[in-house]
């Protein structure tokens, strides 16, 4: 996983030439590493490292600065939890983009804390809490001006909900698991079920999910060996003044 990370199979050798040399901090770059952002929202794939190239260049070069450009890394970064993408994302945002001389009122610092609390409902495995949020009216703008435009979004939260219950169970009810990914209708529910591999119990309100080595509790004996003449050592010292 962290190598599919480092250097994702679906990043082309133009970026990875980017990235991985001192190209990613010529500022000429910046277009190119911003449509291959686009191309990520488009298709569904995702590359950390070249979203935090365009924020480091935006860094070093604020008249660069694009805040929808901004906004979609970190709608991106939201369905890599519990991963750190997010935070990193974050870190490098620095506090003059916000004073940027834009043509338009900046959207950045109104939606930040909105997608830094939607991170913390899913890092905190807070799901049912997530899509409150996410559905709610106050995020109508969010909806409709951005994550409408990035493909795959929810499914993307959704396989961030599976990570988290493949580690914690190895039962879960139907009614619990709809509303972790945010599934209303059963046929909906059996469908992603059967996808993913997972089975139901015969009345239809269980689903078992496979054995794997974070879902599995395993006794560790420990056992140590002490000699006799090391033990006496030992206790020759204890008892000395």
């Amino acid at each position: 996983m962290a190598a599919s990370w480092i250097s994702p199979p679906t990043r082309t050798e133009l970026i990875e030439n980017l990235v991985s040399g001192v190209d990613r901090y010529n500022p000429s770059n910046v277009g190119i590493l911003e449509d291959y952002l686009y191309h990520q929202i488009r298709s569904q794939e995702y590359d950390c490292l070249a979203n935090l190239a365009i924020l480091k260049l935006y860094q070093f070069n604020p008249d660069l600065y694009n805040p929808d450009v901004v906004i979609n890394i970190l709608i991106k970064a939201l369905g890599a939890s519990p991963l750190p993408d997010f935070n990193l994302c974050i870190s490098l945002l620095d506090e003059r983009l916000s004073n940027a001389t834009l043509d338009e009122p900046d959207p950045l610092p109104s939606l930040l804390p909105v997608l830094h609390g939607l991170h913390l409902l899913l890092y905190r495995c807070r799901f049912p809490a997530f899509w409150r949020a996410y559905r709610s009216d106050q995020l109508e703008g969010l909806r409709d001006n951005y994550t409408v435009e990035c493909a795959g979004f929810e499914d993307s939260i959704r396989e961030v909900v599976i990570r988290a219950v493949k580690s914690t169970f190895t039962r879960i009810g139907t009614e619990r698991l709809s509303l972790y990914l945010d599934l209303d209708s059963p046929e909906e529910l059996k469908v992603y079920i059967d996808k993913l591999g997972w089975t139901l119990n015969s009345e239809g309100t269980v689903v078992n999910i496979p054995p794997n080595p974070d879902n599995q509790i395993e006794a560790i004996v420990v056992q140590e060996s002490i000699k006799l003449p090391q033990l006496t050592k030992v206790i020759s010292q204890a008892a000395k003044p």
